[in-house]
């Protein structure tokens, strides 16, 4: 019989400028960035002791994906998000993350709310 189902900490709407794209003008003059990161774990020792400690600290997640937004440019967007995933699988706690990049400045020529890639990846 499997476990119980892995809690989640979630972090929805993360801002950021960065300086990814293929085209020239995307790494000169940059464009918002948004992700949502969810994370898998079992929160049930945190809930149990109410230490921070026992569960991943999200504020700080949250700096390193920024730094990450904000650091190195790719090209693909894609890249970006597995960066962004393998930050968050360094948290020994996490089991899996699904990561969302939006970018809704994308130089697309039809009128569109957003893109985005969404990848899943569990800790091998």
């Amino acid at each position: 019989m499997p476990g119980p189902a892995p809690d989640q900490i979630a972090l929805r709407g993360l801002r950021a400028r960065g300086y990814h794209g293929v085209y020239g003008h995307e790494r000169r003059d940059g464009q918002d960035f948004v992700v949502d990161a969810v994370l898998s774990l079992d929160t049930r020792l945190a809930a149990a002791s109410d230490d921070l400690t026992d569960t991943v600290d999200y504020g700080s997640v949250a700096d390193r994906l920024v730094a990450i937004i904000t650091g190195d440019p790719v090209q693909l967007i894609e890249t970006l998000a597995q960066k962004l995933a393998e930050a968050c699988l360094a948290e020994s706690l996490v089991t899996k993350v699904e990561i969302t990049v939006h970018k809704p400045q994308a130089p697309v020529a039809c009128p569109f709310d957003d893109v985005a890639v969404t990848i899943s990846r569990p800790r091998s």
